[in-house]
């Protein structure tokens, strides 16, 4: 694991989330390119479970409807990303966290203070062609290990039906996607091209965008904008590369002053 490294480096609060869902629960004529009306849905799904965990610490939470009931798990997410400044997931811009802003509103609750998002997904597809953008796939081509092996469908029918073994089973699938997308998130890091600028929280200047690390860094060269130049650097932490801000070359002003 990359290092987020000094104590103003620390105050940046990362939060790294996956949720779990269950089903719709509708009257279907058929079982083949069906098409559901409203008329047929009989409860509509919600989130049931979630587990989290903050960057710099070890432990993972874990809350569902089993163990906190609907509304304090609702609550307790909420509770999370209103503290977060950054927010890791995978797929999460597109199902995560609009599942848990649906459970927010219907809740009653404002939205969260606002936080950065990091989806590895969309970091896995522009960046890489991997054969599957699968978390699954993605992480074990990483050697970084697989999600946790269950019983498939039967585990939710379980789970909604209050088995306290399929629970466990559920808590430990939810926790080990969670510390999956973390080590995911440690290597992807220096590939992560619109990763928020980790200076911007702890007010230092010369601060890796990636990780915080505050240099000196490894001089690589020059990059070359469409019309500046400027040094560039690579982190000796993490790798992320990191552009100067002072501009060595403009043509453009040059022109200008001629």
């Amino acid at each position: 694991m990359y290092e987020i490294i000094g104590k103003a480096a620390r105050q940046v609060k990362i939060l790294t989330f996956d949720i779990e869902t269950r089903p719709n629960l509708a009257y279907t004529w058929g079982l083949w390119d069906q098409n559901i009306s409203l008329a047929q849905l009989v409860e509509p799904g919600s989130v049931f479970a979630f587990a989290a965990k903050w960057y710099d610490e070890r432990k993972i939470r874990f809350h569902s409807d089993h163990t906190d009931g609907h509304a304090a798990m609702v609550l307790a997410a909420w509770q999370l990303l209103d503290e977060a400044d950054i927010v890791v997931h995978y797929n999460g811009k597109n199902f995560d966290v609009k599942h848990l802003n649906r459970e927010f509103v219907l809740a009653g609750l404002t939205p969260p203070s606002p936080y950065k998002q990091v989806d590895l997904l969309q970091v896995a597809r522009s960046q890489f062609r991997f054969q599957s953008n699968k978390l699954d796939h993605v992480a074990s081509q990483l050697g970084l290990g697989g999600k946790t092996s269950h019983t498939g469908f039967q585990l939710w029918i379980d789970c909604m039906a209050g088995d306290a073994k399929a629970w466990r089973l559920m808590e430990r699938y939810n926790r080990q996607d969670v510390r999956l997308t973390e080590a995911l998130y440690d290597r992807l890091r220096p590939w992560i091209r619109s990763h928020p600028h980790i200076g911007m929280w702890t007010g230092k200047p010369d601060a890796c965008p990636g990780c915080g690390q505050v240099g000196p860094h490894e001089y690589t060269g020059l990059y070359r904008t469409l019309h500046q130049a400027y040094d560039w650097y690579k982190c000796r932490n993490c790798g992320t590369a990191i552009r100067g801000t002072t501009k060595l070359h403009d043509p453009i002003k040059n022109r200008q002053a001629a």
